[in-house]
């Protein structure tokens, strides 16, 4: 995957990554908010240089003896190359593209095609070739620092797929969700192209626009979003202590920083005789493997497991914890956008620290990537799976996810597209946005009949009643202003805690088990 976006893995060639995913200010659920990484892009590109469940040459964080995969890179990498029947075919082909192709050609185009291709060859959308630029963005996404959407993506059945968005990034505030396909930007199909080309097309610098043509399931006709990209915020965590002394963490992330900025905030907390713990990974892509490892560390008693890493032949390692374990209750809060390095503390926190899961289905990635860039000399880089990753148990959530304990599904009116405020839906006709029209007045309160996309006589008095009440020209029709007052405070109900209905049912979990505990 890439990022625009990412996931869980190790930076360089010795460190597993976990890799990203995949995401509308908070409430919107990667259709408001959308923190999830410069797209994925970005993201992807930072998992694999970290450890998002990727392996990288520069990270070595999963506490053991040695990491998976990287004590052995080196010697099985000097056993392995082309032999001279191969590498013949290979020049020959070279040669006649240089020598007979009807046009001149770019030799190093040539060769990142032969390098990418082999990369498409393993059909694993998370072993990519990076040119060095998109490398370079990769490695800042991981770092917590760039440019772009925030949303991470990967090339999944020949489709570029979105894995996630980033909590608060420029995609999740458009409304960009997991499984959404990226058919064309700014106009241009990206219907055959790889994955680092579609990449460089989505990415741009701070302020400008980016129009997307989304395929989403369960709606006929695409979506268009326009989208203004942004630095992605470096800040990772978020904490509060709530009046009833509940703690919440939300982790957007897991960058460099992560690990240092969670131990923090859980000391303040602490200091202010927190009683129950919410650790919130909803749209959380991923990142870095030691820093998750860190983060889970002091809710799982020493010597009991956190994550346990599994080879092509079997062999397993696990890192296991030197914290002391936590007296109080812990819930995770989770959604489809939480992926691998989310996956792994929830999994490891619900099996060996006793915390409840509340929320989604995550989204299910379970293989280990390292990126590989010295050994390619000019800056670009290989990102691989080289590892499944296991949870204490030695369950594998690969394309399944992790089940939450406790299941809480969003309101619809979370993921609800945005409207296409170019043109104005009238009583009487059938539109797509229509249907987004009547989820969010049922959202904000207001009456509706169906939610099917016809613009009925109770969608256009409930139109007429939310215009009046925001002091605008009552007419029954959804003009640009009366779309834009609607979203806007559709995103203000989404960001109230207090309507958030999968963070009340943690809280309420949590409260039962410190009624049953006293």
């Amino acid at each position: 995957m890439q990022i625009i976006g990412y996931g869980l893995s190790y930076t360089r060639e010795d460190v597993p990554l976990l890799e990203e995913h995949a995401v509308a200010e908070r409430g919107v659920h990667v259709q408001f908010k959308g923190r999830t990484v410069a797209a994925f892009i970005l993201l992807t590109m930072a998992a694999s240089t970290l450890v998002t469940l990727t392996v990288a040459d520069q990270f070595i964080g999963i506490e053991s003896s040695r990491t998976a995969g990287a004590a052995s890179s080196e010697s099985s990498m000097s056993n392995s190359g082309l032999n001279t029947k191969e590498l013949q075919k290979l020049n020959t082909v070279l040669g006649l593209i240089e020598n007979k192709y009807f046009r001149e050609v770019d030799r190093t185009k040539v060769l990142d095609g032969a390098v990418n291709g082999m990369m498409e060859a393993l059909g694993d959308p998370y072993s990519v070739y990076m040119k060095k630029e998109v490398a370079q963005h990769f490695s800042e996404s991981i770092e917590g620092s760039f440019t772009g959407i925030g949303a991470g993506v990967q090339l999944k059945n020949g489709k570029i797929t979105v894995e996630s968005a980033i909590k608060g990034s420029p995609a999740e505030r458009a409304g960009v969700l997991p499984n959404d396909v990226l058919r064309s930007v700014n106009g241009v199909s990206l219907d055959g192209l790889t994955l680092n080309d579609a990449v460089s097309k989505i990415r741009g610098p701070k302020g400008s626009k980016v129009k997307l043509v989304i395929e989403r399931a369960g709606h006929a006709q695409p979506l268009q979003l326009t989208i203004v990209r942004d630095d992605i915020d470096y800040e990772t965590v978020y904490a509060h202590l709530r009046s009833d002394g509940i703690g919440i963490i939300e982790i957007r992330q897991f960058s460099l920083n992560t690990g240092d900025r969670f131990a923090d905030e859980l000391a303040k907390l602490e200091k202010q005789h927190m009683k129950g713990l919410i650790i919130d990974v909803r749209g959380n892509p991923g990142g870095v493997l030691p820093v998750v490892v860190s983060v889970a560390q002091p809710f799982v008693p020493k010597g009991e497991p956190i994550v346990q890493v599994e080879d092509k032949t079997g062999h397993r390692e696990k890192t296991v914890s030197s914290g002391t374990g936590k007296s109080y209750p812990v819930a995770v809060l989770m959604n489809k956008g939480s992926a691998s390095a989310s996956e792994v503390l929830a999994g490891a926190l619900k099996e060996e620290a006793h915390a409840v899961l509340v929320g989604e289905t995550s989204f299910g990635k379970g293989t280990v990537q390292v990126s590989y860039d010295k050994v390619l000399t000019d800056g670009s880089l290989v990102k691989m799976t080289i590892a499944k990753w296991l949870t204490p148990l030695g369950n594998w959530v690969h394309e399944k996810g992790l089940k939450p304990d406790v299941e809480v599904l969003p309101p619809d009116y979370y993921t609800v597209a945005r409207l296409d405020k170019t043109k104005t839906l009238a009583p009487d006709t059938i539109d797509e946005n229509t249907k987004s029209l009547q989820i969010m007045l049922s959202g904000l309160g207001y009456k509706v009949d169906r939610k099917d996309g016809y613009y009925s006589k109770v969608t256009q008095q409930s139109v007429q009643a939310f215009q009046q009440k925001a002091g605008l020209p009552v007419t029954g029709f959804t003009d640009k202003a009366t779309a834009e007052k609607l979203e806007e405070l559709l995103v203000q109900k989404v960001r109230d805690e207090a309507s958030d209905t999968q963070l009340q049912k943690a809280v309420n979990v949590l409260e039962q088990k410190l009624r049953v505990a006293n």
